[in-house]
């Protein structure tokens, strides 16, 4: 009985079998191509003392040049073909549909990205609870060759999913991955272009994909890149912050509004001093703040509101909880959009009020250049709490809506 027990102790843990399916998107690649499948084939054996086997594809993206004719000499690799150029993120997910690995890989065909590092993304896929994207960063320590412009851009970028998804990710741009098939069906629908990469990571953060990043080296590629730093530059930026208004809009409007609204505050409470210390009139540079206060309260408010009621929303297509607070945990409980209507009435009203003593004090000989603050203020006041008791109703109709089915679910399993 011992000894059966020593030796089923002693004996190997048998080790999970894991396809993995390599695929290269290629454009016009003749030079370099064959230089990068024979590294990724290199890399069979290290893969399969990890229990992982190897697929390889190579997507041709309407090719004008001999790349397709270099790939078909390799058995190994499987070509696939689109017969005209249809995008660097379009090749992607055609080798995804051909490839038939329950792990997914992909990294650029011009040998910027190491292949001898996939064994080691696929690690973090094999750890317990692993991750279930592993992305390459070039950022996190690692030798990189990243060209200064480029360095800038990915900062920025990475900056904009990080303070947007409340989730630090440091390379979001990275061509090189590795992921978990049926990681897919959260991350779709991506971009055909090469904004593939940052929408990935974006959407991976707001679906709750367990993302991991491994450092990796990066070699810049020789010949001129298909990447335009400021054109490709702007519309990663752009996806990024279109994506987040599909998850968290409150993220992007509420913070934009919340910036405005406070401006038009600080401006306001500089008004209130400068009445009190006697000033009535304003020079050029006066009227022009008078008018950016009242803009920055209004449509500042009108942001963050607006921002808010999108999360109801989204929340109602997505039949999940909303997402509230603009900085990742709600500051307020119950949420501010749940006081709306007590502070509406209360600007309303103290807004009427204040009318309502100008217009009496006008009538009783005060002059204008006395009063107009008075008669701004106690406008804005009426303004705003209109919205607050507009945006109100809105709301708590759509969390009304959003929660029917649970409640619904609710009185349904109640027992007679």
């Amino acid at each position: 009985m011992t000894g059966t027990i020593a030796a089923a102790a002693a004996a190997p843990i048998e080790m999970q079998q894991h396809l993995l399916s390599v695929v290269i998107p290629a454009l016009d690649e003749e030079d370099g191509i064959a230089a990068i499948i024979e590294r990724v084939l290199a890399i069979a054996p290290s893969l399969e003392s990890m229990g992982v086997e190897l697929e390889l594809l190579v997507v041709d993206d309407g090719s004008t040049d001999g790349t397709c004719e270099v790939v078909s000499r390799y058995e190994q690799a499987h070509l696939v073909r689109h017969d005209c150029n249809r995008g660097y993120g379009a090749a992607l997910k055609t080798g995804f549909a051909a490839a038939r690995g329950d792990w997914l890989a992909f990294l650029d065909a011009d040998g910027t990205y190491p292949p001898e590092h996939f064994p080691s993304l696929c690690s973090a896929l094999q750890e317990g609870e692993g991750a279930d994207l592993v992305v390459g960063s070039r950022r996190s320590g690692a030798a990189s060759q990243m060209p200064f412009m480029r360095r800038v851009g990915n900062l920025l970028w990475s900056s904009m999913v990080t303070v947007l998804g409340n989730h630090r990710v440091i390379d979001p741009a990275s061509g090189m991955r590795v992921f978990r098939r049926e990681a897919l069906e959260r991350l779709y629908p991506l971009p055909d272009g090469l904004n593939f990469t940052p929408v990935m990571s974006t959407r991976a953060i707001h679906e709750g994909v367990r993302l991991s990043e491994i450092p990796i080296p990066y070699q810049e590629r020789q010949g001129r890149s298909k990447l335009s730093v400021v054109q490709d530059g702007m519309r990663f930026m752009r996806t990024i912050l279109w994506t987040v208004m599909a998850y968290n809009p409150a993220r992007v409007l509420g913070g934009l509004g919340f910036a405005l609204f406070a401006t038009g505050v600080l401006i306001g409470l500089v008004f209130v001093g400068l009445r009190l210390s006697g000033t009535t009139t304003l020079g050029p540079v006066g009227v022009a703040a008078t008018y950016l206060a009242a803009f920055g309260v209004v449509v500042g408010f009108d942001l963050f509101a607006l921002g808010a009621t999108f999360n109801y929303l989204v929340a109602l297509f997505h039949t999940r909880p909303v997402q509230q607070g603009l900085f990742g945990k709600p500051i307020f409980r119950p949420p501010l959009d749940y006081h709306f209507w007590w502070m509406g009435l209360l600007a309303g009203f103290g807004g009427f009020g204040l009318g309502v003593a100008s217009f009496w004090l006008g009538a009783n000989g005060w002059p204008i250049d006395r009063l107009w603050f008075y008669l701004l203020a106690g406008t804005m006041l009426v303004m705003l709490g209109m919205h607050l008791l507009i945006f109100w109703i809105i709301m708590r109709v759509l969390d009304e809506l959003s929660q029917r089915q649970v409640l619904a679910r609710a009185d349904l399993e109640c027992a007679p």
